[in-house]
């Protein structure tokens, strides 16, 4: 089995930071696509950010120019740096993988999710 084990979520006040790490854990061919999502109260879940194996991102409109997504391949983590941040940014978070099975066809995971809170 795959194991993705999410932290760095907590309690912030609006304009501080906060980096979220996912590693995933167990016997993987190869990780495609890592990406973060979150689900707010009384809201439907929605994406936030990508990050393709090759390095390419992209991020929801409402992240943009505040949020970072990166990843580190040699040990299967993605992160996602997020700075000045705001009560409506308030969810858990989900990180999310598409890994690649050998020779063909694909699997994907859920991480268990981490809350994130912003208030004053």
């Amino acid at each position: 089995q795959v194991q993705l084990v999410e932290s760095g979520g907590g309690l912030v006040q609006p304009g501080e930071s906060l980096r979220l790490s996912c590693v995933a854990f167990g016997i993987i061919f190869r990780i495609k696509n890592m990406s973060w999502h979150r689900q707010a109260p009384g809201k439907q879940r929605e994406s936030v950010a990508l990050i393709t194996s090759g390095g390419g991102t992209n991020y929801a409109d409402s992240v943009k120019g505040r949020f970072t997504i990166s990843r580190d391949n040699a040990n299967n983590t993605v992160y996602l740096q997020m700075d000045s941040l705001k009560p409506e940014d308030t969810a858990v978070y989900y990180c999310h993988i598409v890994t690649s099975r050998f020779p063909v066809g694909e699997n994907n995971y859920w991480g268990q999710g981490t809350q994130v809170t912003v208030s004053s």
